[in-house]
């Protein structure tokens, strides 16, 4: 991990963007919530992505992988991007046990649960490969899990302000709950694989592969593709989160959250609040 000083001498305007990152990192670090954005919203997701590598670069982990979500078309800026990306920690890994798994979320922040479809790479994507069709993404070796993402912030408004806030904030991502792996998954029609959420028993949210637009494999060319364009082209073992199935569903902690993914399981887990991390970042502060 760099210094602060090493960091910000890599993005130019970086001392502005260094207190947005600070401001991020240390909530989370602290598992405490924000009034506001820590400084002025980055102008596009380029600038956005330079806050989220200079808060990664802080963090006092390290990366299993990155959660994909979905930007609607009128909320994308000049890059066209039509998706976005947010880091996976080691921490925030959590495998799925037959009972309860305990997921934190940030108490006076945004929290929610999201039905996941979850790649494993099997082999590095090629360092000089800047492009992918969902065709090519297909052909990559991969597994595929059933998991929840933990989409928490410490910014309460964090979907309301948009992507560009979004992706500041490590994509609004506290966590990954990783399910079973559905095995010979390009075997089987995207529109057979599908999900339920429930929150307290209640359903909030169905859907599947299929509610992700393109499908599975055109979020994989987008987690490749944005990801070899940042300097950071994808190696085995990690995980890439494709997208809500069933949608984003608000919890709050206590709250019990169910997921079924058919004849792949269900996953059960309760929120709780995000407690301080005991190792402290290089923020400087």
């Amino acid at each position: 991990m760099g210094t602060r000083e090493s960091v910000e001498e890599t993005v130019p305007g970086s001392p502005d963007l260094a207190a947005i990152a600070v401001g991020f990192v240390q909530a989370r670090l602290q598992g405490s919530s924000l009034a506001g954005f820590p400084g002025d919203i980055p102008a596009d997701l380029v600038t956005a992505y330079q806050v989220q590598d200079l808060a990664i670069a802080r963090w006092p982990d390290r990366l299993v992988g990155w959660k994909v979500g979905y930007i609607a078309a009128e909320r994308r800026d000049a890059s066209g991007d039509e998706r976005l990306l947010g880091p996976i920690f080691a921490r925030g890994l959590l495998p799925a046990f037959d009972g309860e798994v305990q997921i934190p979320v940030f108490a006076g922040g945004f929290a929610a649960i999201e039905a996941e479809y979850v790649l494993q790479l099997l082999a590095d994507a090629p360092t000089d490969k800047t492009d992918w069709t969902p065709e090519e993404a297909a052909s990559l070796p991969a597994t595929l899990h059933v998991g929840i993402e933990i989409a928490s912030s410490p910014l309460a408004t964090i979907n309301v302000l948009g992507p560009r806030v979004v992706v500041s904030d490590f994509g609004n991502n506290n966590g990954l709950v990783l399910g079973r792996e559905i095995p010979d998954w390009k075997s089987i029609p995207e529109d057979q694989l599908t999900c339920t959420t429930f929150i307290e028993g209640q359903q909030v949210g169905s859907g599947g592969a299929t509610t992700l637009p393109g499908g599975l494999r055109a979020a994989f060319a987008f987690a490749l593709s944005r990801s070899a364009r940042r300097g950071r082209p994808l190696k085995a073992g990690e995980l890439i989160a494709t997208g809500n199935a069933t949608g984003i569903h608000d919890i709050v902690a206590g709250q019990q959250g169910r997921i079924s993914f058919g004849g792949f399981g269900d996953i059960q887990c309760r929120a709780r609040p995000a407690a301080p991390l005991q190792m402290q970042a290089e923020t400087g502060a």
